[in-house]
């Protein structure tokens, strides 16, 4: 009997207790059933990349700790998920990955033409795709750069896409950056917070005035004012450097950044080596103009056309524009045979559709030499030179831009330049290393 009254307590107790935990999960739980929007990826980490997958991952995937069964989910529109770039990774292999058809890639490959933003892959760049929920059809690939630049790939039809350019100009921080010379320039450049590349820019800009194996002495002291571009607090990898002082002995060398993208010395002299403005001997025709909306006469589609095309035939020398490295050399589906030159840190030239390439990736060229023949390679109508010019990273018309031409500031824009000089030279003649902060637009 006694028994039997501790298991009718027990039992009672037990049901109490449940009872109190409904009443209380009741009054600190809304009402209503919580489901995803039609943008619920969006904003949230985006589901994990196996590379096993033949398939865009399931809708089941877990999402900030919640993971959301088939059956309890309505129907939504779109799926995106998102692929960091790793050393190695390569186009074919994500989109194979994903199972995304071959001709989707060439579609793209094709919108990326003008750009060419998609030859280059680099460690942090990220990928993100957007699927049909209903068909599994990609409708749209984004490609992450940086903090302040993405480029998005739009599905227009059933076999073609178009792009969109996304910039945030951000902000562009100042600093200055001091250092004395010990040992050789280049190791108490990096040590001053420079890095490789602009440490090479600096002995650049100095090729033709300072011998840095040489010349320089220990104890010779050095200052550069750098701006770094910064989007919501990040820093985007962009910099350019806009003033230099070296002392060297008794001398000082200088090198100001103006807004015409050359650089000069404090006098207005200019620093760069001349461009060429034509890349190649002898006259050849225009048969097709850099514009911004041009009608492509293969496709018919209205597209950028960013660069100059020569008529010329096949197996024409093809000349560099002005000093430089070869930054590139690829064999592109639509472009063909082309070449990437970085002149220093502010000029680009891109030379396309080529039949041969006579330089190497990594190599020095000098203004006027020998780099290729022209062709007819890629998605091309007849035998011709593509040729472009970007400047801080923006393609502009290699026929009417403002190349460095080895001259002066013109004498009606002395006033602004020395107004700049004064500006950046009082920044140097402060005692110790300071950050200074300026919002500006474009940069490299």
């Amino acid at each position: 009997m006694r028994k039997r009254r501790k298991r009718r307590r027990l039992l009672l107790s037990v049901l109490l207790i449940a009872a109190l935990s409904l009443l209380f999960l009741k009054a600190f739980i809304p009402s209503g059933e919580t489901v995803p929007s039609d943008n619920f990826f969006a904003g949230h980490a985006a589901p994990a990349y196996d590379p096993s997958l033949k398939h865009p991952p399931a809708i089941t995937d877990s999402v900030d700790g919640d993971r959301w069964e088939q059956s309890k989910l309505p129907e939504y529109k779109h799926l995106i998920t998102s692929r960091e770039i790793a050393a190695g990774d390569t186009l074919t292999a994500i989109f194979d990955n994903y199972g995304i058809d071959k001709t989707v890639l060439h579609h793209i490959l094709s919108a990326d033409e003008p750009i060419l933003a998609l030859d280059v892959l680099r460690p942090g760049n990220r990928l993100t795709f957007t699927f049909d929920h209903g068909t599994n059809q990609l409708i749209c690939m984004e490609l992450f750069i940086h903090p302040g630049s993405r480029i998005r790939y739009n599905r227009v039809d059933e076999t073609s896409f178009d792009y969109q350019e996304i910039t945030i100009p951000g902000e562009w921080k100042q600093e200055l950056l001091t250092g004395e010379i010990n040992g050789n320039f280049y190791v108490s450049a990096l040590k001053s917070g420079l890095t490789d590349q602009e440490t090479g820019n600096v002995t650049e800009l100095f090729r033709d005035h300072i011998r840095f194996s040489s010349d320089i002495r220990p104890g010779d002291r050095f200052q550069v004012i750098r701006s770094r571009q910064c989007v919501e607090g990040e820093f985007t990898g962009q910099s350019r450097i806009e003033g230099i002082r070296i002392f060297r002995g008794s001398r000082i060398h200088t090198a100001f950044l103006f807004d015409d993208g050359n650089y000069y010395d404090k006098k207005g002299n200019s620093l760069a080596r001349a461009f060429r403005r034509f890349p190649m001997v002898g006259n050849y025709s225009v048969s097709s103009h850099f514009s911004k909306a041009r009608r492509n006469p293969i496709t018919r589609r209205i597209a950028p056309h960013y660069g100059v095309d020569f008529a010329m035939p096949t197996g024409t020398p093809i000349l560099s524009a002005g000093d430089g490295v070869v930054t590139r050399i690829r064999n592109h589906p639509f472009a063909g045979k082309y070449i990437e030159i970085q002149h220093g840190s502010q000029y680009t030239t891109r030379y396309l559709h080529l039949s041969r390439i006579l330089v190497r990736q990594g190599q020095t060229v000098e203004r006027g030499q020998r780099i290729a023949l022209s062709g007819n390679t890629g998605r091309s109508t007849g035998p011709h030179l593509h040729f472009e010019l970007h400047v801080r990273g923006r393609p502009v018309n290699p026929l009417t831009a403002d190349i460095p031409m080895a001259s002066a500031v013109p004498d009606e824009r002395r006033a602004d330049f020395n107004r700049l000089v004064g500006e950046l030279t009082a920044m140097m003649e402060l005692p110790q290393k300071v950050a200074f902060h300026r919002n500006n637009d474009g940069g490299n």
